[in-house]
């Protein structure tokens, strides 16, 4: 699907109090000598030639709806001055910075036969503490080169931890979650929820939501800040006791969804669209996207579109607002991790448990009703020794399934979770798992088939993505390809049905129930490979549903509790008129 920005701060823990007060060059890795590390790249690469100095530099090349944007979130002083410098070669090379606190800044160049030293000042805001910086070319042009990025100005001071939070007050209560809210703690960058003594969420901002509580039942909470230096004492003791009731959660999804993805971290040709603008049509919004500083740090991080790039882009009080009136409206809000260019590979039980904090404090600073993951690319593979999808092994499958089922925990039973997987990644197992019996199989090869299978009682939605795919084999040991609806009705019946994995019948990928599968398909002939026209959408939904108007691929039952669709977006939606929300409320109404 998309992209986003990025970050943690260079290693300046090292440093004297002195040294780190002084001018700094803040930027990660800004000569691109570790290949894209600490950047995240919607179209790019490193090369060894052209460089200016050292043996790298970045290539990028814009798409006709990519502007092949690279990006790193940067920690900094508030209420200073930075210098954003870069070398750039190639047409229509852009370089700026957003999250300023202040006016957010950006320089170009039309051409730049050789490289070419653009530069740009800022002033950070009173309490701005992260700044995204960032490079772009221009959509459908040619690539664009960057060298030698910095970001010079003050560097942070660890110094001491901040002071103990006060006036820790309890909000909305239900039967499964308590809400909590407190003043700022000057030189916080975070905060720590405790229940009855243990810890168990973070939040980037003053309020939080602790989920999965039992009903009728008191507990204690206290909150704590953190920094770079470390973690407060904690705040003084407020109790609250659940109510008896079913919770005030949110309402379950309706028989059949509309499910798609809001492009809220970045433009393209689609155009931005506001929260408040996104019709009623949709059920599941999905926030495009959260990804992470890096690929195996499990921080992630979501980055709204700077207004250099979204001009009519809502405030973050806006945003939220529009939030909350889509879930008045029965709607769900969800953040969607990953992305095609948000890699995430959590190698480790540290990656793994920052994934949970970090998910936590964008879930809570937004109120949203739960998560997306939407792992593509290199994210998801099998060790060769993995041969068992539900006795997995490898830690990046291991490390997200305790991470989901640990988020699940949190915000209890109301918690919204949804995959969006590629076939790649799920039918393909039908034939292929992992490196095989004998190796040299591509270890990517059904990797989300133990992620799906650990966590189906926890999941809401499984939604394949039928498009940007090759051929895959069906339930009739056929190839089928994108195009018509007999592709959609394959790929579903297998999800439906289940299948053998790898072939063994000995080890069967069980059926998810209807009610937990939508079909993925593009909005439009702009938003992917493998779109289909309305009358081959209604068709595969006839026949899945109806089992009327099959085509050679007939499937092995009748589901009319088939949850519905998803879509690759909102905002290609609304770039073609509205056809497929309007066909699906259609078919539906």
């Amino acid at each position: 699907m998309c992209t986003a920005t990025v970050l943690a701060l260079p290693g300046l823990a090292a440093l004297s109090s002195a040294a780190r007060a002084a001018d700094a060059d803040l930027a990660r890795n800004g000569g691109f000598e570790a290949g894209l590390d600490g950047w995240t790249c919607t179209a790019g690469t490193v090369v060894t030639s052209p460089v200016r100095s050292g043996g790298s530099a970045l290539r990028a090349t814009p798409a006709g709806s990519d502007n092949a944007r690279c990006a790193q979130t940067v920690t900094v002083r508030p209420d200073s001055q930075y210098t954003l410098a870069g070398y750039v070669r190639g047409s229509y090379a852009y370089l700026g910075a957003s999250g300023t606190g202040t006016t957010d800044v950006s320089t170009w160049t039309q051409s730049a036969p050789d490289w070419q030293r653009l530069a740009t000042t800022f002033r950070t805001g009173p309490s701005t503490t992260r700044v995204t910086v960032y490079t772009h070319g221009w959509y459908g042009t040619g690539a664009y080169h960057v060298d030698d990025l910095s970001l010079v100005g003050p560097g942070v001071d660890a110094g001491l931890p901040p002071a103990a939070p006060t006036g820790l007050t309890v909000g909305q209560i239900t039967s499964t979650s308590v809400g909590l809210s407190w003043p700022a703690v000057p030189g916080a960058t975070g905060y720590a929820v405790h229940r009855d003594g243990v810890r168990v969420q973070s939040a980037s901002g003053t309020s939080a939501t602790v989920g999965g509580l039992s009903p009728s039942t008191a507990y204690s909470f206290q909150v704590s800040a953190v920094n770079d230096a470390g973690e407060s004492a904690k705040s003084p003791v407020a109790t609250a006791t659940t109510t008896a009731g079913s919770g005030g959660g949110p309402s379950p999804l309706p028989a059949h969804a509309l499910v798609g993805y809001l492009h809220a971290s970045f433009a393209n040709g689609s155009g931005y669209t506001r929260m408040a603008d996104v019709p009623d049509s949709w059920d599941v919004i999905d926030l495009a996207f959260g990804e992470p500083t890096s690929v195996t740090s499990g921080d992630i991080r979501f980055d709204r579109c700077p207004a250099t790039e979204c001009p009519n882009v809502e405030s973050d009080a806006e945003f939220k607002a529009a939030i909350r009136a889509k879930q008045a409206a029965g709607k769900k809000v969800l953040i969607s991790i990953g992305g095609q260019n948000g890699q995430v590979q959590l190698t480790t039980a540290a990656a793994r448990d920052r994934f949970v904090s970090s998910v936590s404090g964008i879930i809570d600073e937004y109120g949203l009703d739960g998560l997306d993951i939407d792992f593509e690319g290199h994210s998801l593979s099998l060790n060769a020794d993995d041969t068992d999808f539900k006795n997995p092994k490898t830690p990046v499958i291991v490390n997200l399934v305790s991470a989901l089922r640990t988020l699940k925990a949190a915000y209890g039973d109301d918690f919204v979770l949804t995959m969006a997987p590629e076939t790649f990644f799920v039918q393909l197992g039908y034939q292929f798992y992992g490196t095989g019996k004998w190796g040299g199989q591509d270890p990517r090869a059904g990797a989300y088939l133990p992620v799906v299978h650990a966590l189906r009682d926890d999941l809401t939605l499984l939604h394949v993505q039928d498009y940007n795919s090759g051929p895959v084999m069906g339930l009739d040991n056929q190839y089928h390809s994108m195009g018509g609806a007999d592709f959609h009705v394959a790929m579903t019946d297998m999800l439906l049905t289940g299948f053998p994995v790898a072939g063994d019948a000995n080890n069967v990928f069980p059926p998810l129930r209807a009610d937990q599968v939508a079909i993925g398909m593009p909005a439009s002939t702009n938003a992917g490979n493998g779109h289909v026209s309305t009358a081959e959408v209604n068709k595969a939904l006839d026949c899945l549903t109806r089992r009327t108007g099959c085509g050679s691929y007939v499937p092995h039952g009748t589901w009319p509790d088939l949850r519905g669709l998803m879509t690759w977006s909102i905002n290609w939606d609304r770039h073609n008129n509205a056809e497929f929300s309007r066909n699906f409320d259609a078919y539906f109404g």
